[in-house]
């Protein structure tokens, strides 16, 4: 249904609008929790410029975009040792954007954190050998 939605406003208003974008970042986040990876990844990989070039850096979609991303990145199953540190590098850079621009106690910035928070820990554990205290 969110896909629906997201190529309807595609067509209705063009790649570059603020609601398609809204619903892009939907799209994005129903195909990470579903855990089609690969899928949520292209469209973020196809989306992310396009958020930075319209909306900005530090805008909300920009922000939800690159969180989709990573999340997208660290959470599959199959991600590389390359994927986990792309994922932490995402996150602590927007969650330096969001602290600065939204303040800590934001709910977009709590999230961007415990996503960070996440992601370091998968990264940690891939990068601890295995058998080791």
């Amino acid at each position: 249904m969110k896909r629906d939605v997201y190529f309807g406003f595609v067509k209705l208003f063009g790649e570059e609008d603020g609601e398609t974008l809204v619903a892009a970042n939907n799209y994005a986040s129903t195909l990470a929790e579903l855990r089609l990876f690969e899928e949520a990844k292209a469209l973020c990989r196809k989306l992310v410029p396009v958020a930075r070039r319209v909306a900005g850096e530090s805008t909300v979609n920009t922000l939800r975009m690159r969180t989709n991303y990573a999340r997208a990145l660290y959470r599959d199953p199959g991600a590389t040792l390359a994927d986990l540190r792309e994922a932490v590098t995402i996150l602590e850079e927007i969650d330096r954007t969001a602290r600065r621009v939204y303040g800590n106690t934001n709910p977009l910035t709590i999230q961007i954190k415990l996503h960070l928070e996440n992601a370091r820990a998968d990264l940690s554990a891939h990068e601890t050998p295995s058998g080791s205290s």
